[in-house]
């Protein structure tokens, strides 16, 4: 049996203004999320970039390439409702970050964790005021209170709107340095990105290419420059 799709039903895709920001219009009528709420966001730049992947769908309308307006449904219908919650579970990754827990051996693969992670380390203790311990192995090392605060706030002082890319910059790396970093434009996505890939890198280099799981990696790569183009349309103009 044939998967049902739904079709595009409209013609072409623009931007409104609201009172407090700006739709996405098809045919001239607002669009909403899937829980009814109208999909306004923010910045002009965002909406749209927003409207453009409308713009882009063929007869068959394919979400999964619509990874904006998933972020935007995202941080109206389910981050506004529960801000406080989602910056906490977001905080506490700077308690077990991904760049603190380093491998005992062998020497090459130590190396060059060091070598990528150690001055993301570095620039959070310099500008984010939050020094991290490092440890080998895997077991539980706590983080000095005040970075894990100073860590915090800044995850607390994130809206809606931030905090929906931010999710996906924290949890598919691991790391909310790494999240944190790709916020401020620290390094280029894609070379963050392979920064918390280290591990995963190491281990295709030893054991050989696996297609599913570079598959998997492909998707969450791209799910990872979404975000960070997101965010930074959110804060453009």
């Amino acid at each position: 049996m044939t998967e049902w799709k739904q079709k595009r039903f409209w013609t072409s895709a623009s931007v409104g203004e609201e009172a407090d920001g700006y739709c996405i219009l098809l045919d001239g009528r607002a669009i909403k999320t899937p829980s009814k709420a109208p999909l306004v966001v923010p910045a002009a730049a965002l909406a749209g970039a927003i409207a453009a992947e409308w713009d882009a769908q063929a007869e068959a309308i394919d979400p999964n390439s619509m990874p904006l307006t998933r972020i935007a449904n995202t941080a109206i219908d389910k981050v506004k409702v529960q801000q406080a919650e989602v910056a906490e579970i977001l905080a506490a990754y700077g308690e077990s970050d991904l760049l603190c827990y380093r491998a005992e051996r062998p020497a090459e693969l130590v190396a060059r964790q060091a070598e990528a992670w150690d001055p993301l380390l570095v620039w959070a203790k310099e500008m984010l005021d939050a020094p991290l311990d490092v440890a080998a192995g895997v077991m539980y090392i706590p983080q000095p209170t005040a970075s894990v605060a100073a860590l915090s706030r800044r995850v607390e002082a994130l809206d809606a709107f931030d905090l929906a890319p931010f999710h996906d910059l924290v949890a598919l790396t691991g790391s909310l340095v790494i999240g944190l970093a790709a916020l401020q434009g620290v390094r280029p996505v894609q070379d963050l990105w392979a920064l918390s890939r280290i591990d995963e890198t190491w281990q295709a280099e030893q054991w050989g290419h696996d297609d599913d799981a570079a598959a998997t990696a492909a998707i969450k790569a791209a799910s990872f420059a979404d975000a960070a183009r997101f965010y930074a349309l959110r804060h453009a103009g």
